[in-house]
């Protein structure tokens, strides 16, 4: 069974047991309990259900599990003939969570 669902602008399908990088969540301590309400799709093997716009009583609980940052990201910037350079780097911060419920509506 897996479901497709919509958290902090992103869409993610998941299964029972994945680890999923999401982008971060302030609020979400390591070890507490997420609810994700806005499902769009779940499929049981056979049967799929999509919503319209969401899947009615559907959800997807998961457990945070931590905190990560991603590869760091170079820029780079120039401009010829004007002695202009600047190099910056960016490292994306990412919420790991891992699914343990999956509830079709």
């Amino acid at each position: 069974m897996y479901a497709i669902f919509k958290a902090l602008g992103h869409q993610f399908k998941v299964r029972e047991g994945d680890v999923v990088r999401l982008p971060l969540m302030e609020e979400a301590e390591p070890g507490s309990t997420v609810t994700f309400d806005e499902v769009l799709l779940t499929s049981d093997g056979e049967r799929i259900t999509a919503g319209t716009p969401v899947v009615p009583n559907a959800s997807v609980k998961a457990e945070v599990v931590g905190r990560t940052k991603g590869d760091k990201i170079y820029v780079f910037k120039f401009k010829r003939r004007k002695n202009y350079r600047r190099k910056t780097g960016h490292r994306q911060k990412y919420t790991e969570v891992r699914i343990t419920e999956v509830k079709a509506g």
